[in-house]
Formats: C-alpha cells, sequence, structure tokens
C-alpha cells in the first residue's frame, strides 16, 4: 500500500471456508463450496486431483529467472532486456466463469454491433477503406483493438469474418512508400496516431494467422518512419503524447526479424515523443493519456536498461496517486483533465482511462514481474471498470467516479471537467470510449496465463480460464484454472498433458492476504507463500496433477488522509460501496448523446437507449468504526452464485458486507447536480442505522470512499 494511505487489517472472515476446504483434503477434491462451483452457473464439477505425488522444488521468487531464453514463445530479443513474462498467442486462453459471460455480453451488445450502428464504422467513404474517406479516422482501430481479438478469444466466425473484411482494408490502403491507412494531415504534418491504434491490431491478427503481409507492412512502414525528419514527426498532442505505443510496435516487429534499424527507429521516436519522466510535473494531465503514457519510458527502457527510465514510469503512476488518486477503486480524479483542487471522490475517470490504465498494468507485469502490476490490474478490472457500462453491456458511461451518485444526461460542469451528457449510460458515449471500452476484458483475458523465460508458466492475474501453453522442451499441456475468484478464496489448477513434463509453475501471492495454502496432489508444498511475492513450484508434472491455491480474504480499510480522513473498506481485492436502490430511467440516445456522437443511417436507436439510473434509497452515510477496532461489528455475508454468471449487479452480487452508518444530512446533491464533496469530519451526523455494502464494481450508483465516525 503506498505510504499516504493508512491501512488496518482485520481477519474476520473465511476460517470457515478453509476449514471446510482442509476437510475436503483427503478425498483429492477442492471444496465445491470453496470454489462455488456447485449449483446454478458456476462452472460445472471440479476436477479431481491425481494421487499424492512429490511437490518437487518449491521457493518463493521476486521475479521469474530472465537469464534463461524461452525457447517455445518469441519474446524480447537481445540486446533488448528479457520480459518477465510473456504473453501467449490471442486465442491460447479460454475464459471460463464470469469472465467468459462478460465476453459474450460484449458480443452480443455494444462491441459486436457498433459496425452496425456507429456512424464512424459505416463502411461507404470510410477512410481505412477508401482514399480520401471522410470518417473513421481514430475509430476504427479503437473498436477493432478489442473486437478483433473478441473474435479470436470467442472463436467467433461471423466476428472474425467481420474482423478480416477491416484488416484487408488495411493492406488495400498501403502505398509504395511504406505509408498506409488514412493520410491525416495538421499543418502539413502526417498525424500518426490512428495507425498507432492499428499496428496493435495487426500484430493481434497476425497471432492469429501468421499472415505475412503483417510483417512485410510493420517492415515498410516503420522504414517510412525512418525517413521522417525530426521536426516533422510527432508534433500532434495526441500522437507526441502516446509515442509510446509506437515502440511497443517496433519492439514487437524486431523481435520478430531482428532488423537492426528497428532500434535505431525506437530512439528516434522516443525523443519526439512527450516527456514523461519528470519527477513532479506531466507533459499533460489528461486523464488517458496518463494511464497510457506513463509505460513509456518504461517500454524504452527495455532498450537502454537505464534504471532512471523504469523509476520515471513508476513515479508517474504513483505522482498522480498522491495528487489526484486519493480514492479507491485504482484510479485518479481527472474527469476530462486533473485539476488543481478537484480531488474529492466524486471526480472520475473516462472508460478509456480505465481500459488504458489495464493494458498499461498488464504490460508493465510483463515488462518488470513486478507482482504490484498485476494487483492494480485487478483492482481496477473488479472495482472501477465493470460499473462504467450497463449490464447488458449495450451503453457506457464517460465518466464513472468512486462516489457516483447519480447518473443522469445533465452538463455538471464544472463539477466535472467535461461540459455536456457525460455521466449518463449511453451507447454514444463520446466517440472514442465509445469504440475503445472493446479492449478491457480480451486483453484482461490473454494476460491470464503467461509463459516465463524458464519455458514454464505464470498465474499473475486469477480468473476462471483453460489455456493451451507449450512448456519444457517444447511440449503442449492445458492448465485448467476453477474459481470464482475474486468473489471466493479458492483456485484450483489441472494439467493436462500426453507425457510428463518438467516445468517451473509461477503462482503470484497477493500483497492483502495472509496464511497462504499451496497444496500439489493434495500435500501441502514444503515452502510457505510470502504476500507479493511468487511461489514457483518446479517438478515434473503428469496428467492430471492439482494445484489449489487458498488466498484467505479479510476485511481492511484504507483511510485517505488528504479527503478528510475518508475511509474505504476491502474485502480481499474487492473494495466495497454502499449499496443503493438503482432507478433505471430509458431515454432516447438521440437526444442524450454527447456531441461528438453520430448514428449510421438506418440504425433503430430504440434498441439503443440511454440508461439514466437514479438513487431510490440514501446515499448520504458515514462509516460507524469501532476506537480500537474499526471493523469490529462488520460481518461478511455470503450469498449463492448468480445462475447467469454475471455477479456484478446489485441484485446478483455474491457477497455482502453488514455495516452502520449514521446519515449525513448536510451531505446533498449540489448546485451542480452531483453528490456534494466530502463533509468535514464534524458534520452532524444522524442515528446509527445497519447499512449494506457490496462490491464496489457491481455499483453503478456508488459511494465508496465514506466519512468516518469512531465511537
Amino acid at each position: 500500500m503506498l505510504n499516504w494511505v493508512h491501512r488496518e487489517i482485520r481477519m474476520i472472515s473465511g476460517s470457515s471456508r478453509i476449514d471446510e476446504m482442509k476437510k475436503n483434503k483427503t478425498k483429492g477434491l477442492f471444496a465445491s463450496i470453496v470454489l462455488g462451483v456447485a449449483g446454478g452457473g458456476g462452472g460445472g464439477a471440479v476436477t479431481a486431483c491425481a494421487p499424492a505425488s512429490s511437490c518437487g522444488t518449491v521457493t518463493v521468487v521476486d521475479r521469474p529467472d530472465i537469464q534463461s531464453v524461452n525457447t517455445n514463445y518469441i519474446g524480447y530479443r537481445a540486446p533488448l532486456r528479457p520480459l518477465n513474462f510473456i504473453k501467449l498467442p490471442v486465442g491460447s486462453i479460454q475464459p471460463e466463469g464470469w469472465v467468459k459471460k462478460y465476453l459474450e455480453l460484449q458480443r452480443d451488445g455494444l462491441t459486436g454491433h457498433l459496425g452496425e450502428i456507429s456512424a464512424w464504422l459505416e463502411k461507404d467513404n470510410n477512410a481505412w477503406l477508401t482514399t480520401g474517406g471522410d470518417h473513421g479516422w481514430e475509430e476504427v482501430p479503437y473498436w477493432l483493438k478489442g473486437y478483433g481479438n473478441l473474435a479470436y478469444i470467442l472463436n467467433d466466425p461471423k466476428m472474425i469474418e467481420e474482423t478480416k473484411y477491416w484488416i484487408e482494408g488495411v493492406f488495400a490502403s498501403r502505398q509504395p512508400d511504406g505509408y498506409f491507412g488514412p493520410v491525416n494531415e495538421r499543418n502539413g504534418k502526417r498525424e500518426l496516431w490512428a495507425q498507432m491504434i492499428m499496428l496493435w491490431c495487426l500484430q493481434s491478427y497476425y497471432e492469429y494467422s501468421q499472415d505475412q503481409r503483417v510483417i512485410d507492412l510493420m517492415t515498410n512502414y516503420f522504414k517510412w518512419q525512418m525517413t521522417v525528419p525530426d521536426d516533422q514527426l510527432l508534433e500532434d498532442y495526441w500522437e507526441k503524447s502516446r509515442g509510446g505505443d509506437n515502440i511497443i510496435s517496433i519492439y514487437w516487429l524486431y523481435n520478430h526479424t531482428g532488423d537492426a534499424f528497428l532500434l535505431e527507429l525506437a530512439e528516434k521516436i522516443h525523443r519526439n515523443t512527450a516527456d514523461w519522466t519528470k519527477s513532479t510535473s506531466l507533459p499533460n494531465w489528461h486523464n488517458v493519456n496518463i494511464a497510457q503514457c506513463f509505460r513509456e519510458p518504461a517500454t524504452y527502457y527495455m532498450q537502454t536498461g537505464d534504471s532512471a527510465m523504469l523509476k520515471a514510469s513508476y513515479n508517474v503512476h504513483h505522482l498522480i496517486r498522491r495528487t489526484f488518486g486519493q480514492v479507491p477503486g485504482g484510479m485518479f480524479g481527472a474527469d476530462e483533465n486533473a485539476r488543481l483542487g478537484y480531488i474529492d471522490p466524486r471526480q472520475g475517470v473516462e472508460t478509456c482511462g480505465l481500459v488504458e490504465q489495464m493494458a498499461s498494468d498488464e504490460i508493465m507485469l510483463c515488462m518488470t514481474g513486478d507482482p504490484m502490476w498485476a494487483e492494480h490490474c485487478e483492482e481496477v478490472a473488479f472495482n472501477s471498470y465493470p460499473a462504467a457500462v450497463m449490464p447488458d453491456f449495450k451503453a457506457l458511461r464517460y465518466i464513472t467516479c468512486p462516489n457516483h451518485a447519480i447518473s443522469d444526461s445533465k452538463n455538471h460542469h464544472p463539477g466535472i471537467d467535461n461540459r455536456g451528457p457525460f455521466l449518463s449510460m449511453n451507447p454514444f458515449s463520446s466517440r472514442c470510449c465509445q469504440h475503445n471500452h472493446a479492449q478491457g476484458w480480451p486483453y484482461f483475458t490473454e494476460h491470464l496465463v503467461l509463459a516465463t523465460p524458464d519455458n514454464g508458466v505464470a498465474t499473475a492475474i486469477y480468473a476462471a480460464c483453460k489455456a493451451t501453453v507449450k512448456v519444457g522442451d517444447g511440449k503442449e499441456i492445458t492448465l485448467h484454472e476453477e474459481t470464482n475468484y475474486p468473489f471466493e478464496e479458492g483456485i484450483a489448477f489441472t494439467v493436462s498433458t500426453d507425457e510428463k513434463v518438467a516445468f517451473p509453475f509461477y503462482l503470484r501471492i497477493p500483497s492483502w492476504t495472509q496464511k497462504v495454502e499451496v497444496r500439489v496432489n493434495g500435500k501441502k508444498v514444503s515452502a510457505a507463500p510470502v504476500a507479493g511475492k511468487y511461489l514457483c513450484i518446479n517438478r515434473e508434472w503428469a496428467n492430471g496433477d492439482c494445484v489449489e491455491l487458498t488466498l484467505p480474504m479479510s476485511l481492511s480499510m484504507r483511510t485517505w488522509q488528504v479527503n478528510k480522513n475518508s475511509v474505504s473498506v476491502d474485502y480481499g481485492p474487492l473494495t466495497l460501496s454502499l449499496k443503493i436502490a438503482e432507478k433505471y430511467v430509458e431515454k432516447d440516445s438521440r437526444e442524450t448523446a454527447i456531441g461528438d456522437s453520430k448514428w449510421q443511417k438506418g440504425a433503430d436507436s430504440k434498441k439503443w437507449p440511454t440508461t439514466e439510473i437514479y438513487p431510490d434509497s440514501p446515499w448520504n452515510y458515514s462509516l460507524v468504526l469501532d476506537k480500537k477496532e474499526p471493523l469490529k461489528n462488520f460481518k461478511v455475508i455470503r450469498k449463492s452464485w448468480p445462475a447467469d454468471n454475471y455477479p456484478f449487479t446489485v441484485a446478483s452480487v455474491p457477497l455482502e458486507v453488514k455495516a452502520i452508518g449514521r446519515p449525513v444530512p448536510e451531505w446533498k446533491i449540489d448546485e451542480t447536480g452531483l453528490c456534494g464533496v466530502l463533509p468535514e469530519e464534524d458534520a452532524v451526523k444522524g442515528d446509527k442505522e445497519e447499512i449494506t455494502l457490496i462490491p464496489m464494481g457491481a455499483a453503478r450508483l456508488r459511494i465508496s470512499a465514506f466519512p468516518n465516525t469512531k465511537e
């Protein structure tokens, strides 16, 4: 936990489940009560473990061993520094459980249908399909970046065909000089931001298809970039801020081809990119730029080995949270832009910012191996991101806040930086988030299982899935992860292999847990897991071998000192919010859309309404904390797993916490239409009431940072 946050921990729940798990060890089964898979929608039967055998060598490590070179997957080629984790090719990981449900909702909702309703994706005269086309410059690659990966992960033939249509348009746009895509000139200089996004789409397509045209296009395009004088390169605001994305693509190609000029080009892009290395200031304070661009120095560190570059990325991450991130949920209050004096948890962040932060965390994890990045990715993914979209994934919010008491279509400026209807759930919540949201869960899925330099496998971010991965001397195994994490403490892994194979298996041990238990085939491992590190099990694995991981969850509290000593409560990786009754009101999305939103001709807006959400129960509570043991009177209540496998709604969330609160009468909706800033600590409070807290990700209206009353 960062040093400006005071954290108090009290073990309060979980022992009964651990006891239940222990009772079942002798049977070689992972207790279904722990996994939460017995009953409707939980994922089916639990796999039986193989008979007990040697656990091999078990060690606690800070990072994977990077002295070795993975012979099964392409990592970073020398002289680049080696990756700590290597992402598997897209499609290698098949999600299960609630993540699979989320991806299916994306497919059936906005992500899967934007091509039919968004004017920016209209194919006639589209800039990515027609020379001189007048629309789709940024929106097409933003959408395709998530849509295509979603298609590959779900192996959806219709979506794959649609993805290929756009990819073929990209190939058709190639010019003799190596340039590709729309020509977007500003002050006589070509703006390259949209190409940066499309390069990521092409890389995913190559992983799926092995189409050599991707390598050829990227090689020729980067040769063209080498010809552009420095004073004409990356001069526009977006591309200058986000040049790091271009470098990531350069390294990707270098790792495939070894072409030496690419490292020279990376140096050129770096020196023309905005400087994200200063200790106390940033090139700009735009929320998405910060979430996306802070990784640039660390990316360039992979080439130079200059530790100051790596430290710079860590510094930006901490600086923005130290200054504007004294709030729960892992993000920071920047609305459109971070502003001095606007640090209350009613300040929010763009949906674009949420998914870009998750992507940055995943990239930083692979580059550094630091488990902090996995933990932060989970914090954003489980707490901040789910509530930014409707449960049916047919609309989203531009801005989502830790304290978000109303979600309507009014203009809330200057309470938030944006002017216009930026808080309601709208299928056209600005042309950026509307299209860019799609990458969040697909990229998350792709990082659930990772390869390691020593031909092993790692799980740093946890969710149910089945991964096909090459290990050891090239043998292909299936690693099956069964869990309802983060709502349950238990995770079970089963290895399927045609023949025995030796490889290391790394498990991240979260910093928030204590007394972790790991068993291999029912036998407790010899080394004690350490919070904030990895446990490495290196052995010869046989078909049916099973690893059981128990991550005891407890209630903990954070105090946000600069925000009037407000507090937030966590349960394991889940941050809790007040349970507020949500009243949904549908509006015509043509009338409530943000100004740069446009419909395709013939699109039926009635199928894609705006939803406003209003509180139907009081929201202005303080938390009553015990003076000696703050969380003494908090009680964790587990509920049944939802039949539809979707746990992120007020009605379906399988976990609640009972607490005591006091209403704060002066804490009201203010003159800008937002919940007022946090009241002073000595604000008058009403009588005690029992209140209910639920995981933040399920609360589309939320109070997550509470005034506190110690008594």
